[in-house]
This record gives C-alpha cells, structure tokens and sequence, in this order.
C-alpha cells in the first residue's frame, strides 16, 4: 500500500492513435460506423432470439448471451478511441485505465467460458442427440452463463490484484489505443518481471486449457459426424462449423495495434454475420423483426 504515496502519474497518454489530422477524421467516421454496425448487429441478435419462439432453444439462448458480451467487448474501449480522434489531448485517467482493465478481462474471460459452452452445446446435439433437451436444460443453461460470468470476475480480478498499486513515476506514454496490463506493467516504475511473467502465465494458462478443451470437442465432434449421414448431424455440424470460425477468430490474440483494434472493435462486428450467413432460422427471424419494425401496425 506505501506504493500507493510513491505515484506521480494521474492519466495514460495513449499514442496508438495516428496523429496526422486527415486520418484521424477518417478513423474517426469509419469507426463510427463499424462500431454502430457491431453493436446494432449484435443487439438484432439479441431482439431476434428473445421474441422469436422457435428460437428459444439451448444454442440460440448462448448465442443471444455470447451477442451481448460482443456488444460490451465492443464498447468498453471504442467509443473514447472515437472521442480521442477529435481530442488533441488523447488521455486517459489512471481511474478509467483500471476501469478498462477490468472490463476487458472479465468479458475476455466471460467470453472464452461461453465459447466452451457453445462448444459441448454442440458436443451433446451430435453425440447424444436423444438426451440433448435433458442434458442442456433451461438450468444448465442458465448455470453456464453464470459460470461464464464469475469466471470473468475472478480472472478480471486476479490480473489487477497486484497492479492497482504499482507505483507510476512516468514516463505516462503508451503505444496502444487502449489500456491493458502490458502498457500498464511497462510504465510502472520498479521491477515488475515476475509480476508481468505471472500474469502472462495466468492468461496464456487459461487461453491454452479453453483451447484444448475445444480442439478435444470439436474431434469428437468430427469423428462421430463422420461416422453418421443423419439431417439432424449436418444441420448440428453446420451450426458447429459457424461456432468454430468465430473460436478461431477468438483465439487470434492481440499482438500489436492492429490486431488489438480487430479483436475489440472487428471480432464482435463478425460473430454475428458469421451466425447470420449460416443459419436460415436466424435470418428468417431477423427479417420477421426487421419487418415488423420498419412497418409499425397503425390502428
């Protein structure tokens, strides 16, 4: 805690940012309109599943949570880059920086649990598809939305446990859009090797358990569609086909600007065209609520 005295730094100054005046207004329109695009993308997801009945089933239900999760991965950091575009001061609080910190591990870890959710949601309908309303049962559902969610809190609080009081002495300037533990651990002013190693180890430990656990299913997966020719098997495999392009797009980690900007602004903006395109029921729903949106019944 005698850290906490030792600070001098109040604010991140973010430079991730191109500082050229002409590209900024250009970044400034094109992200404003992948992240309108995203959210009102994911938030017809969202309305589709919850007022269509013949979408209120196991898969549709994690879609419609993994959706909302893509909305706030999406927002917990764009709209103060799209501010920052027309900001000469493109700065952030050490208060916000934490903020952000926090959101973008608890929906990163809420996320990843989802995903293997997702993943034996499809297991069970190819695998055993007489006991699939059994086993994935309105409560398991609930049960693992909720679990995907405290997990996120706990990884979300592991990895700021040890930075909250670090003590910054400047320099204050990063190269991200963005604050994550990284660009924080880089600014701090002591030797933070073992704390940076830990908390690498813990996300890399996490990300590569998920991983294996879904290559696991998906074999399976695999192997038993392989070994049967039923309507019912194609069209669960068609699903899980969709489900694995948007894991492998989960699974491309940020390693620079640019992929970070595809992973929080670009991957959610793609889950649910990669839902929509390959699913008739989702898209005949859509267009009933789009309809019946745009065409509002006077009395």
């Amino acid at each position: 805690m005698a850290w906490n005295n030792q600070s001098t730094v109040t604010e991140f100054i973010l430079r991730g940012l191109p500082s050229s005046s002409e590209l900024q207004i250009f970044y400034f329109l094109f992200f404003s309109m992948v992240y309108a695009a995203t959210v009102l993308g994911n938030l017809l997801i969202v309305l589709t599943i919850a007022s269509e009945p013949r979408l209120h089933s196991p898969i549709y239900f994690l879609l419609g949570n993994l959706s909302f999760i893509d909305m706030s991965l999406a927002s917990f950091a764009t709209p103060k880059m799209i501010a920052d575009f027309l900001s000469e001061h493109k700065a952030i609080s050490f208060g916000g920086c934490i903020t952000q910190i926090f959101f973008l591990h608890l929906l990163g870890g809420a996320e990843i649990v989802l995903l293997i959710s997702m993943s034996f949601d499809r297991h069970v309908a190819i695998c055993k598809p007489l006991r699939y309303l059994t086993i994935m049962s309105q409560r398991m559902c609930v049960g693992l939305v909720i679990l995907s969610w405290i997990v996120g809190i706990f990884h979300a609080l592991s990895q700021l446990a040890f930075t909250v009081n670090l003590p910054f002495c400047g320099p204050n300037e990063g190269d991200s859009f963005f604050c994550d533990l990284p660009l924080v651990i880089k600014l701090t002013c002591v030797d933070t090797n073992i704390l940076g190693v830990f908390m690498i180890s813990t996300s890399g430990m996490i990300a590569l358990v998920c991983f294996i656990l879904l290559v696991i299913s998906y074999t399976i997966i695999l192997v038993t569609v392989r070994q049967r020719s039923s309507s019912g098997s194609s069209k669960a495999l068609s699903t899980c086909t969709a489900h694995f392009t948007v894991v492998t797009l989960f699974f491309d980690f940020p390693i620079d600007n640019a992929l970070s900007v595809f992973y929080t602004i670009f991957t959610p903006l793609l889950n649910p065209v990669i839902y929509t395109l390959r699913n008739k029921d989702v898209k005949c729903s859509m267009r009933k609520l789009t309809n019946c949106l745009a065409l509002p019944k006077f009395a």
